[in-house]
């Protein structure tokens, strides 16, 4: 009996590479959110390893000169905004350069020159133009990772601020020697120094600053929370005629008080006391890497609050001039610790460790972290 064999082609039938395509999809969608996350850890992992650096480069510069860096290099205010124009106003994070095998570019610094662009309070010296090499330059060690808005270090200097706010039309960029024109970008950096728990916007604001208000309590909208007498490490008045007085630094960097801090003044422990911290230029009013002004935050406001919500026409709202406008920004002082990490910030303490703090962090527990010398008693489960 001859038994006859069919030729025919093995396939998939329509529902079958349907299902096909379907599990593939799922393995995609399962698979994405792992990349992503395990690309971030690395980003956050990367960013623990600057901070840990530039804690070291502290410490090392505290051990050479027997304090810790001015949080900017000018003399007190007295009784003209015009005597600190004239002054170098360069921030912390120039002087610890050399710590951190940044000394070519320490020695391209011009310290014998003003590093601030305005010319609203007088005259005072030929600008940050005399270090322009410098002034554009920012090494990765000063920017997360996580952040894709710092520009790599550099973002466009804005010409104008808030129409009705403070600063506005006055900012004037250092001119580029080779060019003679203004510079149009501005070095910008992810980490700041800490002031403490000293008020952001102080007690002149008269109670403008949204997050001056408790949650879940009957205290009126405006009342301050938490904080000491002071800001930018007690500074008080309106421009241009800040004075010093009442109160002291709580943290560990002023702006314009020329109040050193010394290891030896952190009686809360330096593994207790947050030295350095996270921030975000486009979403704060100044964060330039060379000027005092902008180089210090505070732990009065809650961490990753986004000053871009609020509407640009808010009260206080002050010096936009970096980055896109996206609301308001208020002022350079009033900048609070923030990040692009899902859920808190990272955190570089005194002893040099560096910690990752939960954005819903007690408020009372994230201000005492802030002072060096509060005599607070913060549990290690607190945060």
């Amino acid at each position: 009996m001859r038994m006859r064999f069919q030729n025919g082609r093995a396939g998939f039938t329509l529902i079958e590479l349907l299902v096909v395509i379907a599990i593939i999809a799922v393995l995609i969608a399962l698979l994405l959110p792992a990349v992503q996350s395990a690309r971030e850890a690395a980003r956050r992992i990367q960013c623990t390893n600057n901070m840990k650096q530039i804690g070291l480069a502290l410490m090392n510069y505290q051990d050479a000169f027997g304090s810790f860096p001015l949080g900017g290099v000018e003399p007190p205010l007295g009784s003209s905004w015009g005597q600190a124009m004239r002054s170098t106003r360069i921030s912390w994070r120039a002087l610890v350069l050399p710590f951190l095998e940044q000394g070519n570019l320490y020695n391209a610094v011009n310290f014998s020159v003003s590093m601030d662009g305005q010319r609203d309070y007088g005259s005072y010296g030929p600008g940050a133009g005399e270090m322009y090499t410098a002034w554009v330059t920012v090494a990765n060690v000063w920017l997360c990772p996580s952040d894709g808005n710092n520009g790599g270090g550099l973002l466009p200097w804005l010409t104008t601020s808030n129409p009705t706010g403070q600063g506005a039309g006055i900012v004037t960029p250092p001119t580029n020697p080779a060019t003679g024109q203004p510079a149009t970008v501005i070095a910008v950096t992810n980490y700041a120094g800490s002031f403490g728990d000293n008020y952001s916007g102080g007690p002149l604001c008269g109670g403008c600053l949204p997050w001056e208000t408790y949650p879940g309590t009957n205290l009126p909208p405006g009342t301050p929370r938490i904080g000491w007498n002071g800001y930018w490490g007690t500074v008080y008045g309106d421009a241009p005629n800040f004075a010093v007085g009442g109160g002291s630094l709580r943290g560990y960097f002023d702006y314009q008080t020329v109040q050193f801090v010394k290891l030896a003044s952190v009686t809360d422990g330096t593994s207790n006391t947050l030295m350095i911290g996270e921030v975000l230029p486009v979403q704060s009013a100044d964060s330039n890497f060379w000027n005092e002004n902008g180089c210090c935050a505070g732990t009065t406001i809650p961490i990753n609050w986004n000053s871009n919500t609020v509407p640009a026409s808010a009260p206080n709202c002050a010096f936009q001039w970096q980055g896109p406008v996206l609301g308001c920004r208020f002022g350079a002082a009033e900048k609070g610790f923030k990040s692009m990490h899902p859920g808190g910030a990272n955190f570089g303490m005194g002893d040099g460790s560096v910690r990752f703090l939960k954005a819903s962090i007690s408020i009372p527990t994230y201000a005492a972290l802030g002072s060096r010398a509060g005599g607070e008693v913060i549990s290690s489960d607190a945060y």
